[in-house]
């Protein structure tokens, strides 16, 4: 949620910032609307406040005139609006107001260009692609080595899903407890949370009510207070901490979660997106921060730095990009993007997105801190990372560590986990 205070000083920056995102027009549009019915409410709230003043002061003057033994004067309610008529006016303005606030996204940085994809812009590379002879993809590989069974995935759950076997199954639990325990190490603190979730929280984190229909909705008869399947730990992590004021002292907060998410896009089709590149289900480790305004940048560059390192660690080449502002999330001022090389397509596939989303999110989660020795609460800043993607780093490693005998490379640091340092066709 945008601050309605930087709207009614800095209108035009605000209209500046916004058409990196949308149309120009739009925008004039939506932020005149938005003051419009800021006027409104002022105005309403005046005359509330007014007219219980003077209900009061007649109140008064009725008691005194009791007490003189004076006839009281009685003024006529004629023409005059009812203090519950005005405030049902109040409540549907202020509905109509935080309905319209809400569907805007976030301000982008000053360093986020317009555009879409192909305004992204890398800004660093690790390592080189690996030279490959005969590039085989993943999915070709999973199935000589046994790794994944896409046609029982299917079976089970449709277009869309897949299931990890044997060796294959160990491989993505290997992965998850590595960057289980590497986030650990970073200071970060393990949260497990429910998949299923209540419907603020989707408010909360800024999927909702713009990208409702993306996810997987329970229908009202089951969950009358209406629940969804996460599609990211990052909307159960913000929302854990609705409607609190954080600890300063404890401030940057740093927690991480490992959950499925579920989500309702299209299942890939295209070459760069089989397998288990795109689907409804995929297992992601999720690291957040909770900050104060001025830890932010810091905050940010040092999960940028530990999601890279985990890239590195794996010995997988990939390169880091900034994203335009037509390409990022709607709740994020700035994201950065951390792709890994696939051989078999000649592309980059994002395997970590880290975003910083200013107070934006905290507006809409009223998420506070205090500062010290003050008694007014100020909006913390937000920042999330994928810590990382597995879906995506399964086939980076398959391709990337590939061999001409068709076995695959273990990277060193699962090998200990994984019992072996080498997978092989059966």
């Amino acid at each position: 949620m945008l601050d309605m205070e930087l709207i009614r000083k800095d209108r035009e920056a605000v209209a500046v910032a916004l058409a990196k995102r949308l149309d120009a027009a739009e925008v004039d549009r939506v932020l005149e609307e938005i003051q419009r019915l800021d006027r409104e409410r002022r105005r309403l709230i005046s005359e509330i406040d007014g007219e219980r003043q003077r209900r009061k002061a007649e109140a008064r003057a009725y008691a005194q005139a009791k007490r003189a033994g004076v006839e009281p004067q009685v003024t006529s309610d004629d023409g005059r609006k009812q203090v519950a008529e005005l405030e049902a006016e109040l409540d549907g303005v202020q509905a109509r107001l935080r309905t319209t606030m809400s569907e805007l996204p976030n301000l982008p940085a000053e360093d986020v260009v317009a555009g879409g994809k192909e305004a992204n812009r890398v800004v660093r590379t690790f390592g080189v692609p690996p030279a490959i002879e005969k590039v085989r993809d993943h999915v070709e590989l999973s199935r000589m080595l046994g790794l994944v069974d896409h046609e029982r995935g299917v079976k089970l759950g449709g277009s869309g899903f897949w299931m990890y076997t044997g060796l294959g199954a160990r491989l993505e639990w290997a992965l998850i407890n590595w960057l289980i325990e590497r986030n650990i190490e970073a200071g970060y603190e393990f949260l497990l949370p429910p998949h299923l979730l209540l419907e603020s929280a989707g408010f909360a984190a800024g999927q909702f009510p713009k990208f409702y229909d993306d996810v997987y909705h329970l229908d009202r008869q089951s969950a009358p207070r209406g629940q969804f399947l996460l599609p990211t730990a990052e909307t159960a992590i913000l929302g854990a901490y609705q409607d609190e004021i954080l600890d300063t002292a404890k401030l940057p907060l740093k927690v991480f979660a490992y959950t499925p998410c579920y989500r309702r896009e299209a299942a890939g089709s295209h070459s760069d997106e089989r397998g288990t590149v795109r689907g409804h289900q995929f297992n992601k480790v999720e690291i957040f921060q909770f900050t104060l305004p001025e830890q932010a940048d810091a905050a940010l560059e040092q999960m940028i730095s530990h999601a890279e390192s985990l890239v590195e660690g794996l010995g997988l080449h990939y390169q880091r990009s900034l994203l335009a502002a037509g390409d990022s999330s709607a709740s994020m001022r700035k994201t950065l993007d951390i792709e890994v090389w696939m051989p078999s397509t000649g592309k980059y596939k994002e395997v970590s997105s880290v975003s910083w989303g200013g107070d934006y999110q905290a507006r809409r989660a009223a998420i506070r801190y205090r500062e010290p020795g003050g008694k007014q609460t100020r909006f913390v800043h937000t920042l999330n990372g994928s810590a990382l993607a597995t879906s995506r780093l399964y086939p980076a490693i398959l391709e990337q560590f590939q061999q001409p005998d068709g076995s695959v490379l273990v990277p060193e640091v699962l090998r200990s986990l994984l019992g072996t340092d080498r997978l092989s066709p059966r």
